[in-house]
């Protein structure tokens, strides 16, 4: 079999902290082991919080941890032609369908809809979407484009499922209830998902599918807070004929009250851990690892 390819995947907005440490040791140690590739990606497709200091202390930070990468680095922000060609594909394919209310309409249509008992929520406590927009009239869906009203570009859950059928993913980790092996793919329980905006032509889930298949990532190694994600990711992967890599979703490391580790809170930061005198063999200790 041919080596493994992982990769580490950071968004430069804020600096990292333990968290970021533990995932970024276990996928350079996966690779180094099994003589593997280990490819660094910077996720920077949110313009308005994403800075260049913060991708600049990424590189800082792991190699301080003596983690190293294959170069280049992809910018996701450099290869946005790479997901609005996506768009077209799954456009094409007819599951794909612009939405116009803004968050605050949103709400209150969820609002609306609660009077009448709970509305469905998606695993991280969104409300699915509550509004039309995929009923709207072609001729109106048009007139509100052409208009330069803000959008949201939405996956027809009902149409895409129906297009890709029975889906499933390899994890060579385990999920939330300790899931492993073969896992049934539900993307259905994240509603009609938000794949690219007026301003942003992409989303987390569409880029890092795209970004996973044109790199070539044989395996992702994650967070256990993305593993309900997986199912959205395969079911994209299906539908756009994409490589299918393996799974593997980790332990998170959290806070002595239990909740998982944020940017904000310095404590845990790697800047800060170095400025206080510890050492990269520390904060393997820190985070569990030999």
């Amino acid at each position: 079999m041919p080596p493994p390819v992982l990769r580490f995947a950071p968004s430069p907005n804020g600096f990292l902290h333990l968290g970021h440490a533990f995932s970024a040791l276990l996928n350079f140690q996966s690779a180094r082991q099994r003589e593997g590739r280990l490819l660094l990606r910077i996720e920077d497709i949110d313009a308005t919080r994403c800075r260049p200091e913060f991708e600049t202390a990424i590189y800082q930070d792991l190699a301080w941890l003596g983690v190293s990468w294959e170069r280049p680095v992809r910018r996701q922000s450099e290869h946005l032609a790479d997901y609005r060609a996506a768009l077209d594909r799954l456009a094409a394919l007819g599951v794909l369908y612009p939405s116009f209310e803004s968050r605050a309409e949103i709400a209150a249509l969820v609002k609306a809809r609660e009077a009448n008992g709970a509305w469905p929520r998606d695993p991280d406590g969104a409300p699915l979407y509550p509004g039309t927009a995929k009923s709207l009239p072609a001729i109106d869906r048009d007139r509100r484009l052409r208009s330069g009203a803000p959008f949201a570009l939405r996956l027809d859950m009902e149409a895409a499922r129906r297009l890709a059928g029975d889906l499933a993913w390899i994890e060579r980790g385990s999920g939330p209830d300790g899931e492993t092996g073969e896992i049934l793919a539900r993307p259905e329980i994240w509603g009609d998902v938000v794949l690219a905006r007026k301003d942003i032509p992409t989303s987390y889930h569409l880029s890092v599918v795209i970004d996973d298949a044109l790199q070539g990532v044989t395996e992702v190694m994650r967070g256990l807070d993305l593993f309900r994600s997986t199912a959205v990711h395969r079911l994209l992967q299906k539908i756009l004929d994409l490589p299918q890599p393996v799974y593997h979703h980790h332990d998170l490391i959290r806070d002595s009250e239990g909740r998982k580790l944020s940017k904000s809170s310095e404590a845990t930061g790697l800047r800060e851990l170095r400025a206080r005198g510890i050492t990269p063999a520390q904060v393997r200790g820190l985070v569990g690892l030999p």
